[in-house]
């Protein structure tokens, strides 16, 4: 990369960066007040923990080279001391970019747990998710693959589930531009076997438990529009044609997922809301991440609405099934990332190697293709979100007693509150 271009991945890092305490804003305004700090304070945990792991090994595994096809070396940067050393911009800058994913996508999690779990036990499960999670999966989908696949890691294919991988090595894909299921559907499958791993709260779909601060979530949500150009944009790692597309997809996708959250809402319960409006942006962000740079501007607008509609009607399934996703992360990030994922196939424009969708006559192998990648890291994700959860809830324990979770965690966990007792709810 020349000096612009590293300009331009320094801005996006940044930006990235930013998302995860606007993630905090979206979550703690859709909070009760008693639990507003804590939840907050998961996402600036989750900047903590998650650089840690990322530094210490999350990087080696992620980017290392492949052992077997399915991990990085784990000890071929212990704590970016190699990428240091080398005083080469290119390989600072894209660890940090790195760390920037690795960080935010854990910190997504939390949404599925609010009101409910120690802040210690969270702070473990996030650094440890990011080793064993997270990282594996980015290396299968950005990883470097073998010298026999990739001679030199010129082309970036992954060890796995990424183009030239050893299962596509001769059909078109799959393609995840932006971390359609290294981050959405991962996080999405992790907050949802989490949830169902604590269990509900107490009076989850008897008593409403609303929004305490709808500014604060829209806020949220026009940062996390903000930051998410860096997500997206960045995630060409050059300030070129693939960012420019990057950029004004997301735009697109994004506008008419919300129009298409506030039509739903408006349809169903009459009125569209500012929940609805912020929710359809993060919809619609979240669907048009993996697919940004391999659609054209007719493919996102039907990404963007398919995910406001689809997400709009998610949302309410937890109730019907019984699993409380307190800030409907499994509504928004699993079901968008998996239609963003699944809709390559479809609408995919042939910007990338020339692999069209179903729409524009790439036929159907490049949709089974995208299903089988997203197969994959929902297994994954699932098992070792299990694995890891339940180690710690027969440790440490993973829930606060009933009585903190009545009073609120706040208090409890931090030792002070947002808000005037009085005006608790």
């Amino acid at each position: 990369m020349d000096s612009g271009n590293i300009a331009w991945l320094l801005i996006s890092a940044s930006l990235v960066l930013l998302m995860t305490p606007a993630l905090a804003f979206f979550y703690g305004g859709m909070s009760r007040s008693k639990s507003v700090l804590n939840m907050m304070m998961m996402s600036f945990g989750a900047i903590g923990v998650g650089t840690l792991a990322w530094v210490l090994v999350g990087y080696s595994i992620s980017a290392g080279p492949s052992q077997s096809n399915f991990l990085g070396d784990p000890t071929s940067n212990f704590g970016l001391i190699d990428v240091l050393e080398g005083a080469d911009a290119n390989s600072i800058i894209s660890a940090g970019f790195g760390a920037t994913f690795a960080i935010i996508t854990v910190a997504l999690i939390s949404g599925s747990v609010a009101d409910r779990m120690k802040f210690s036990a969270w702070l473990l499960f996030a650094f440890v998710w990011v080793i064993l999670v997270y990282a594996p999966v980015s290396h299968w989908v950005w990883g470097t693959g073998t010298e026999a696949q990739d001679p030199g890691g010129e082309n970036g294919f992954s060890a796995l589930l990424g183009p030239a991988g050893p299962w596509f090595e001769n059909v078109p894909g799959p393609y995840d531009f932006a971390g359609g299921t290294v981050v959405h559907i991962n996080a999405g499958v992790a907050g949802l076997v989490l949830a169902l791993i604590l269990g509900i709260r107490k009076g989850f779909g008897k008593e409403a438990m609303r929004p305490h601060n709808l500014p604060f979530v829209m806020l949220g949500a026009a940062l996390l529009w903000f930051g998410w150009f860096g997500f997206n944009a960045g995630s060409a790692f050059a300030a070129d044609n693939y960012a420019a597309l990057a950029w004004v997809n997301t735009t697109v996708a994004t506008s008419i997922a919300m129009l298409g959250w506030l039509l739903t809402e408006k349809l169903r319960d009459g009125k569209p809301t500012s929940l609805g409006a912020a929710s359809g942006v993060v919809a619609g962000l979240v669907a048009i991440t993996p697919s940004c740079a391999s659609v054209d501007t007719w493919g996102a607008m039907i990404i963007g609405l398919f995910a406001g509609v689809l997400s709009a009607l998610a949302v309410g399934l937890k109730y019907k099934f019984g699993y409380d996703d307190s800030l409907d992360v499994v509504g928004v990030h699993l079901v968008s990332g998996l239609w963003g994922t699944l809709a390559i196939g479809l609408v995919a424009s042939g910007t990338i190697n020339g692999d069209a969708g179903l729409i524009y006559g790439g036929g159907l192998q490049l949709l089974g293709v995208q299903a089988l990648a997203a197969l994959v890291v929902i297994v994954y994700s699932a098992i070792a979100t299990a694995i890891i959860a339940y180690a710690i809830k027969y440790t440490m324990g993973l829930r606060v007693s009933e009585d903190v979770e009545v009073a609120g965690i706040d208090f409890a966990e931090h030792g002070e509150s947002a808000y005037e007792e009085a005006n608790q709810r």
